[in-house]
């Protein structure tokens, strides 16, 4: 693409802008999780960690942070938040007291059932089909990864 062709002299519109796209959609997405997760107790936030926990449960705070490109700071009042819903432990590790090791509970991993029957409902809500979701997802991969390259 010729970036000559874009107009540098005039106010940016809104609904031209990628950000905005992005923002917007990540909304929608929330909003369409906060329904479908309503059921299961859970808001987006939690489901994100659980999913990392599903994967890989016990896992540093560090861990599920780098995963879900989170810090400490943000991280922490959630993870006391899901502790007290008796989601997850949280434990010092016995080998470096400053580290803080994650766990699922046990109703935490039986959560893993429902979600599971997420996918086609969420599949749907998108008006794409499952291939469309893939390509879409793999292409927000990319762009993510270019995006921190250039922050």
């Amino acid at each position: 693409m010729d970036l000559s062709s874009i107009p540098l002299n005039e106010v940016p519109r809104l609904d031209a802008q990628l950000c905005f796209s992005l923002y917007s959609t990540s909304l929608a997405m929330s909003k369409v999780y906060r329904k479908l997760l309503r059921n299961m107790g859970l808001t987006y936030s939690q489901y994100l960690v659980m999913m990392v926990l599903w994967e890989r449960d016990e896992l540093t705070v560090s861990d599920v942070g780098e995963r879900l490109f989170l810090d400490s700071a943000t991280l922490t009042p959630l993870l006391k938040r899901m502790e007290q819903a008796e989601l997850i432990t949280r434990a010092r590790a016995a080998n470096d007291e400053r580290q803080v090791i994650i766990s699922l509970t046990e109703h935490g991993s039986a959560l893993r059932h429902d979600a599971a029957k997420l996918l086609p409902s969420l599949v749907e809500a998108t008006n794409c089909t499952l291939e469309e979701n893939i390509a879409l997802r793999e292409r927000l991969n990319a762009l993510r990864s270019s995006l921190m390259k250039a922050a």
